[in-house]
Order: structure tokens, then sequence, then C-alpha cells
């Protein structure tokens, strides 16, 4: 079909929207306004690894841009997809922020700063060559993951990270003398309150950058009295890639490697609902084929990134929002945003800018995320069924054993090994390990006891969350995987 733009153009439109390649003027705008979509987020999730392990400003300006540069290879890996990779639907893929806790966990493990950045590489692409291994089977391996299970993790992992964001409020070191002060208190009081007032009265797109807006709001305040400095910004290059493998060969510790691979199955077990609802917006039927190499296209850009000094990736919600917004489903518009992100990637300025917010700032964007994460996994639970006296006890348990770590840090330092040290120093690796093992002791071996009697019908309408279409191609039956991201305040998981 020939249709013409107001340039005067004359172009090939297909039938299928997906498959649209409009004028490179278009395409270029409408991928801008994709990476602007899941800015916030791509640069937000480096940060607060790079500060969870103590990097100097000039590091975490490299994690940066190497995390921009493989979100761009990921994007284009599900967009544009290779032989037997790869959805090829308008896929964005950014940092993930739920793997947040467990890679800081690792890092400060393994030595802190960047000594612990080789554990952390060798933990993500060990992760994502395990994703992709058993992505044609992945749909099997759901079911030790329902409801109960994601969303005890996802509330344990929300409660942890509630103590990180309430250190980088209060200036990020605990022993200074100025930590706690009003001045700090006063960088995040106006980010949180630049958040929240755009929460309540943007629309649409602006919605979707409160997080970004808040905190560039706190950075210019603590740039007016003299809190912030910028003069790495000049110090930084106009271009320039780090070199993969930066810090060192990537080193393979077993409970590193084990504590990301449990965040990349809650990753791909949320990307899985994702995958759905881009089809169903695109009027693309999505299927086991499909999913499996969308989860390929996941496990090698997680790989990738690894190797190029970056963290697992994951579908951007808000962008999925994007989509519906505008009604564009070009997946070459996607392609688009990719190449942009590879291009930001390699201006080392854009990494020097985000590295110059203060610790204040950013807390007063975290103390907000972190905690909604662990709402996040209330809601959760809340398509578990809790009138089992052993689910709830799962939970309590797993909550109970997670916050150890978070309470008294000292416990790791009486365990006889250094891998149950690193055990005992994660609240995360804690309570996942539990729902885990909690889940398949009372769920999956021996015969399975008989649970409370059915309570009694509601009088009323029920409405139970699932994401669209996720459907068990193996059982045919509805899946009950909690799919769920974190899409308020335009964060995505």
């Amino acid at each position: 079909m020939l249709t013409t733009d107001t340039g005067g153009t004359t172009y090939t439109k297909p039938s299928d929207p997906v498959e649209e390649v409009p004028p490179l003027w278009r395409l270029g705008l409408l991928g801008l306004q994709h990476v602007l979509a899941f800015y916030a987020g791509a640069v937000v999730m480096p940060l607060l690894v790079a500060q969870g392990i103590g990097l100097p400003p000039d590091e975490v300006a490299r994690l940066v841009n190497s995390s921009l540069l493989a979100c761009g290879v990921a994007t284009l890996l599900q967009a544009v997809g290779l032989p037997g990779i790869g959805i090829r639907l308008p896929v964005v893929q950014g940092m993930s922020t739920a793997a947040v806790p467990s890679l800081v966990s690792v890092g400060l493990a393994a030595g802190g700063a960047t000594a612990g950045l080789p554990t952390i590489f060798g933990a993500v692409i060990a992760a994502g060559l395990a994703l992709f291994l058993v992505a044609p089977v992945f749909s099997r391996l759901v079911r030790f993951f329902p409801p109960l299970v994601t969303g005890t993790i996802v509330a344990v992992v929300g409660i942890t990270l509630m103590t990180v964001a309430a250190r980088q409020v209060g200036g990020g070191d605990p022993s200074s003398p100025t930590f706690g002060t009003l001045g700090h208190l006063g960088l995040a009081g106006v980010t949180l309150a630049v958040i929240l007032l755009l929460t309540k009265v943007a629309r649409g797109f602006v919605a979707t950058l409160a997080v970004l807006l808040g905190l560039a709001a706190g950075t210019t305040v603590a740039a007016v009295t003299g809190k912030a400095d910028f003069s790495g910004i000049g110090e930084a290059g106009w271009f320039g890639m780090t070199a993969p493998f930066h810090y060192g060969a990537p080193r393979f510790d077993l409970l590193a490697v084990l504590a990301v691979v449990l965040v990349m199955v809650i990753i791909a077990v949320e990307s899985i609902g994702q995958f759905f609802a881009i089809g169903e917006i695109t009027g693309r039927e999505v299927e086991g084929p499909d999913i499996t190499r969308a989860l390929r296209a996941d496990g090698l850009a997680t790989m990738l990134g690894g190797l190029l000094n970056s963290f697992p990736t994951t579908v951007y919600s808000q962008n999925i929002g994007l989509l519906q917004l505008t009604r564009v489903r070009s997946r070459w518009i996607v392609a688009g945003s990719g190449v942009i992100m590879l291009v930001l990637g390699l201006v080392p300025k854009v990494g020097a800018v985000v590295s110059a917010m203060p610790a204040p700032v950013l807390g007063g964007a975290t103390i907000v995320l972190f905690s909604t994460i662990a709402v996040v996994g209330v809601h959760i639970l809340g398509q578990a069924d809790l009138t089992d006296s052993r689910n709830t006890i799962l939970v309590a348990t797993s909550l109970g054993i997670g916050f150890l770590p978070t309470a008294f840090p000292q416990f790791a330092e009486h365990m006889p090994t250094r891998q149950l040290q690193a055990l005992f120093e994660s609240g995360i690796m804690l309570g996942t390990l539990t729902a885990v093992v909690l889940n398949l002791f009372f769920h999956h071996l021996g015969r399975r006891r008989p649970g409370p009697a059915t309570p009694p019908a509601a009088t009323g309408p029920v409405h139970t969350p699932a994401p669209l279409g996720a459907n068990d191609p193996a059982s045919g039956e509805k899946a009950t995987d909690g799919t769920l991201a974190v899409t308020d305040f335009g964060f995505s998981r």
C-alpha cells in the first residue's frame, strides 16, 4: 500500500503495522521517544549497583555508558532478531532493577568496588547462558515459581532495598559526620516532591518521565547549593567505548551465579506476560516458539551484557504503554531506538552527567521506587491462596529469614566458609532460597496432604489479575505465574 507523508515522500506501508518501515525522519523521531520513555530506568539501575558496591564517579560513568550500549544490543536482538533468536516485535529492552540487590550483594561479598565487578559479570554471563539454554523448556520450570514464590521474592527484594534507599537519603556514607543532615534530607525531599507532583498532575508521555525529571530537579538544586560536583563531565570525552572485560577476566563463583540465575528466572517469568501483552497490542498471536526465541534473546543479551561490563536486561513496560498510547506498532521504529541507545552508549559525557547525581538526590527517588517493589510483591501474593496455612508459613518464614542480614549483618561473620558468609550477607539470597525450598517441600515433594476447606464463594464478582494470554503451552491451563512489572513512576524492572 502506497502512503505519502507530510513531506510529500511516498513509501510502501505494509498491511501488517509491525513490518511498516516509515521514512527515516519519522523513524528517528519516534525511536527517540521510546528512548526517552525508557531512559530513566536504564541509567538509574547501573547507578544503583555502582553506589551499592562503592564505585568512584568515573567508574559509575563507565557502567552507565556500558549499560546503554547493552540495552541497544538487547533491543536490536528482540526487534530485528537472528535465526532462532528474538521475537521480532516492537520490544524495548532495558536494565532490570530486580537484579540490583543480588548484584550488590555479590559485589560486596567479592570485595566491593572494582574488586567485586569480575564476580558480578561472571555471574551475569553464566545466568544469561543458563536462560539461553533452558528457553525451550522454560514453560515447564514456571510451575516452580507460582505467585506464592515470586510474590515472596519480590517482597523480600523491596524490603531489603529500603535500607539502601535510606542510606542514600542520608548521604551514602553512614560514617560521615554529615550523614542524615538537613541538607541531605532537603535534596532527597525536593526529588521526592517533584516525582509525587508529576505523578499526580502529569499525563501520558510526561508521566513516564517523572523519575527522570525528579532527579533532574534534585540535581539542579544540588548544583545551585554547591552540593554537586560536575567536574567529571568536562573531563569525559565525546566519543569512546569501555573495552570488554575492562575490569579483568570474569570470575564464576557458585553462590553468585545461583543468586543471579534465580533473578533471571523471575525476570523471565515476568517477561512472558509482557510478550503476550505486546502480541495483543500489535495483533500478533504469540505462541510457544515465539516465547522461546524471545527468552533466547534475553539470555544472549544478558551474556553480551556481562562481556560489555553491564547487567541483565528485561522488557520495559512503559514502552509497551507507549505502543498503546501512540498506536505505532512498527518493530523497525523500536530497532531505530536501539541504534540511538548504541550511539548514546558511545558518548562518555552521557555517563558522566548521570554519575554527577548526589546520593541524597538518588535516594529521593529510590525511597519510593524500592518501596514500590515491595508493594508489587504484596500484589502478586494476592493471587496466592493464603488461606492455606502452609502458604502463610512459607511467606512468613521467607520474609523473616530474608530480613536477618538486613537487621544484623553480623550473622555472616560467624559462618565457617566464605560461601556461607556470602549467603548470610544477602537477605535477597536467603529469602529467595527459603521460598523456593519451602515451595518444593510443601507442594512438590512426597504426597500432598489435603488443604483447608474451600471457603464460601464470594457474593460479588472476583477479579484475579493475570498476564495477557498467559496460558501454559505445556498444559493448556491458565498460568498463575503472577507476572507483573513495576510500571509506577515510569520505572521498569
